[in-house]
């Protein structure tokens, strides 16, 4: 399918798609006249990519788990799913911390904020 009928029928917009294949997230085929060609597969995982967009990950977490998806499951993909994991914690406890700083910061402004508002200025 042409890019157009790609983005209704997976809910990404064919900017996005086209974003998603300038980093590799996707690989949709070429016809011959050189428009994209998306088949199925390619919707699902459009699909995976935007739900793990949506979680928050960034591109290059996403990029470090989609080839491991398709891989029958063994002992080196466990471990990369341990790594990846321990890689999102790792984020997430990162961004914990990025909010808590700005928490503090907008208490400080709530304080200067009130005091501003007390004396008049």
């Amino acid at each position: 399918m042409r890019i157009s009928e790609a983005a209704r029928t997976s809910g990404v917009s064919a900017r996005s798609l086209r974003y998603y294949e300038d980093e590799g997230l996707i690989a949709p085929g070429r016809l011959g006249n050189g428009y994209r060609d998306f088949c199925r597969s390619t919707i699902d995982r459009v699909r995976v990519v935007r739900s793990l967009l949506e979680a928050g990950l960034p591109v290059r977490l996403i990029k470090e788990l989609l080839p491991h998806l398709a891989v029958e499951p063994d002992a080196d993909t466990d471990a990369v799913c341990a790594e990846f994991l321990h890689e999102v914690q790792s984020y997430r406890d990162r961004l914990t911390a990025r909010i808590a700083s700005l928490s503090d910061q907008r208490a400080a402004l709530d304080t200067y904020l009130r005091g501003a508002r007390r004396t008049g200025r």
